[in-house]
């Protein structure tokens, strides 16, 4: 299979994966409930405006039209790495990269638009009737992992606090493994970047 191909499938499976547990969560939790899997895990459903683990950042308009510009250079950049063979694995941790920026972008540009508002006393529904809770590029972005593995003597969580989604972990993994594994790679990138010839307005004789 090309690399394109993988990189590809890849979006499209994490992107599947994404949003299939953030619908999940919004039709089927109220807004705050949780339910321990383990001890030090729990599906807790939370929305936010902001970006990754619901930092807030300036506006909201501000972070979806970013995150919109941030995927855009992405596609660029995985396709100009596929036509220079750059090394499949870090075509592949980029294209996580791109799945984990788009997933929060599909809840920003849509979900207002299609769900209902979730609160502590009811559910959210899939196209209500009297419309959405917010407009086009003002919906919130679904969470819902939280991991409270070290708490202390008044049950309040010291580690780990964040509580974020599968979007959020792409892109934390992704950057993570480009760290590790492909600072070649990206050292490379950014020195052809500095390396692009800057034209001059010097007049000819």
């Amino acid at each position: 299979m090309s690399t394109s191909k993988k990189s590809l499938l890849l979006i499209i499976l994490l992107l599947l994966i994404d949003q299939a547990s953030k619908i999940y969560v919004k039709l089927h939790f109220q807004l705050g409930e949780s339910v321990d899997v383990f001890p030090w895990f729990k599906i807790l459903f939370v929305e936010n405006n902001g970006m990754a683990f619901g930092m807030e950042l300036f506006g909201k308009l501000f972070l979806t039209l970013f995150r919109v510009a941030a995927v855009i250079l992405l596609a660029i950049y995985i396709r100009k790495m596929i036509k220079n063979n750059v090394r499949t694995g870090y075509v592949l941790a980029v294209s996580m990269l791109l799945a984990g920026a788009a997933g929060n972008i599909i809840d920003s540009l849509f979900y207002g638009v299609i769900f209902n508002v979730s609160t502590p006393h009811q559910l959210a529904v899939l196209f209500p009737e009297g419309g959405g809770y917010a407009p086009f590029l003002y919906g919130k972005v679904v969470d819902m992992f939280y991991f409270p593995i070290i708490s202390d003597r008044f049950g309040e969580t010291i580690f780990f606090r964040y509580i974020f989604n599968v979007a959020d972990a792409c892109v934390t993994v992704s950057v993570a493994i480009i760290l590790l594994f492909f600072r070649k790679e990206l050292n490379d990138s950014l020195e052809s970047k500095k390396n692009v010839p800057v034209p001059t307005n010097e007049n000819q004789d």
